[in-house]
């Protein structure tokens, strides 16, 4: 039972409060502690990331299925799925899902953020971004000049020395695709080495990259355990936050401005129990509405895959160190050293391919992995394999998340619809048979031992749409439910300069902004948000845009590749 409110007078003074500590809070938290007259409150309901299950990267499969670590959110069944609950691991941890996702890094394609531009989003095309992630990036082995070299973020790349990855690559460009030297650099279309957070040997969470350094001024103070409620209003003017910690129930003011920065599935939910969003909702719940936003909550996007398992003819995958002796080898080479596999998420391979002609840019991504593994670190059976996790990138479904009750304690309703447009299993059929055509090319012959799922037999329309409805996963990436937009489109919550419309001194940067999903992981496109949204919270003007030109298939009209 949650005790009785109690409200605290004699809390001490900050400029900002910071709600959040993930991808985009420690972002912008950096940035708005460089003036050191600041004074800045991070609330965090996590607790330290401290320990071997966060900070080595080849661990990343405990992280999220841990209590300590995630919100231990669950969908609600999809009838598309057969009826599963897919599970919705969100990080309770400073960095927040920075310090529990797979790190690996993809900004996004040029086309996402013109995309933004054009649906209302104002200043976050590609030209306008781009100087952020620039200035977010320390890149070691990018392509200069499109990728920073001094800021926070360090991004690596694997060693890539399992020969699966070069036949890999190479069976892609047999069967008519092009490599690419990076694919955050000029040409995202193509495959070759991955990006990933990890410097060192650790994982490069935001909080590793930016609070923990921000910290170290003096000017940023960060509370853990604090649960929060609601947002604290003066007429529609935000003046505070209530919270929970320590079992009891605190106000805390901010003398300027509050940023909410607690994800796709935190923001909306904190802005609900605010007062802010659907007013039939925010009503059937005994909760005054201070701006009827239809949008909060809604236009809830993800990106769905399946791993593609191939049985390996050659002992040489990772299999053979998933026993707990080899493990146990792997652990102490990497906390004494900081090498070793322990210094690889294994994600090293990546691409990007368009589907069919007449699409722009790349609409399905590959993720190759020289072991057949489930996400929670589990083998779907004995022997060597390798598989590929591949899925479209923009699906036309879209869910919702509402909030059940007025409390945090209360669990929202989170409802993505997956596969619910008429266009996604067609769009998946297509990214299960160009696997198929790639891994029937000569270089993967000396490897190949066949399929484990879905199986070689499976082969018609209704045979892979039953294979996807049975096995296809979240890859993790829930996004746009608190989309950017102009001040008068009715489902915009946040306006291009990251104020929350309707609100005053009320400000929102995370992945819940996002209009349309962007192509890959997350990561890199959220904390590129917080860079962003620190600027216009501060009212600087926004870096000079971009002249680089991306590119593009010249002939993508007419060809697929």
């Amino acid at each position: 039972m949650i005790p009785d409110h109690n409200k605290t007078a004699d809390a001490p003074h900050f400029d900002y409060i910071v709600i959040g500590s993930g991808s985009a809070g420690s972002a912008l938290t950096y940035r708005l502690g460089e003036n050191k007259a600041h004074k800045i409150l991070v609330l965090e309901y996590g607790g330290s990331d401290a320990g071997p299950f966060i900070q080595m990267p080849a661990a990343l499969s405990y992280p999220m299925n841990m209590a300590r670590y995630d919100w231990g959110y669950n969908a609600e069944p999809e009838d598309s799925l057969n009826g599963r609950a897919i599970v919705c691991p969100r990080g309770k941890v400073i960095g927040g899902s920075s310090s529990i996702n797979g790190m690996i890094y993809v900004r996004g394609n040029a086309g996402d953020y013109d995309h933004w531009q054009d649906a209302g989003a104002d200043g976050w095309s590609y030209a306008d971004v781009l100087p952020y992630f620039r200035r977010m990036e320390t890149s070691h082995g990018g392509e200069a000049p499109w990728r920073g070299t001094d800021g926070p973020l360090h991004i690596t790349r694997g060693p890539r020395d399992n020969p699966l990855h070069d036949a890999f690559v190479s069976a892609t460009t047999q069967a008519g695709y092009t490599t690419t030297s990076d694919y955050n650099g000029a040409r995202q279309e193509g495959f070759g080495a991955a990006d990933m957070t990890v410097y060192k040997g650790r994982r490069w969470s935001s909080a590793n990259a930016y609070l923990k350094p921000a910290m170290k001024r003096g000017n940023v103070t960060l509370m853990t355990g604090a649960l929060v409620e609601r947002l604290l209003f003066d007429g529609t003017r935000c003046i505070g936050v209530r919270f929970w910690h320590k079992g009891k129930s605190r106000d805390i003011f901010a003398g300027k401005d509050i940023v909410l920065s607690a994800g796709a599935i935190g923001s909306p939910a904190i802005l609900q129990r605010s007062g802010i969003g659907p007013a039939k909702l925010l009503r059937s719940h005994g909760i005054d509405v201070i701006a009827d936003r239809a949008g909060v909550g809604a236009n809830l996007q993800d990106h769905l895959e399946v791993y593609f398992q191939i049985a390996c003819t050659q002992p040489i995958t990772l299999y053979k160190h998933l026993n707990l002796f080899s493990k146990a080898l792997i652990g102490a080479r990497w906390m004494f050293f900081s090498s070793g596999l322990g210094a690889s998420n294994q994600f090293e391979t990546l691409g990007f391919i368009r589907s069919d002609k007449g699409i722009p840019y790349p609409d399905i991504q590959y993720h190759f992995l020289p072991v057949a593994i489930r996400y929670d670190g589990t083998a779907p059976a004995e022997g060597h394999g390798f598989q590929l996790h591949v899925g479209p990138m923009r699906s036309k479904s879209r869910g919702h998340l509402h909030i059940t009750g007025q409390h945090a304690s209360d669990k929202p309703e989170i409802r993505f619809n997956y596969l619910s447009h008429a266009d996604d299993l067609p769009e998946f059929r297509k990214a299960i048979r160009l696997s198929r055509e790639i891994l029937a090319q000569p270089a993967m012959a000396p490897y190949y031992g066949g399929e484990i799922q879905p199986g070689s037999d499976q082969t018609s329309d209704d045979q892979i749409d039953a294979f996807i409805r049975r096995e296809a996963e979240s890859a993790y990436h829930p996004c746009g439910t608190c989309k950017l937009g102009a001040v008068d489109d009715a489902m915009a919550v946040v306006a291009p300069d990251c104020h929350v419309i309707g609100t005053q001194n009320l400000f929102l940067a995370d992945s819940s902004i996002f209009p349309r999903i962007t192509n890959g992981n997350l990561n890199g496109p959220s904390i590129m948000a917080g860079e962003k949204a620190a600027d216009h919270i501060l009212g600087r003007p926004p870096l000079g845009r971009a002249n680089d030109i991306p590119f593009n298939h010249p002939n993508w009209k007419t060809d697929q590749r």
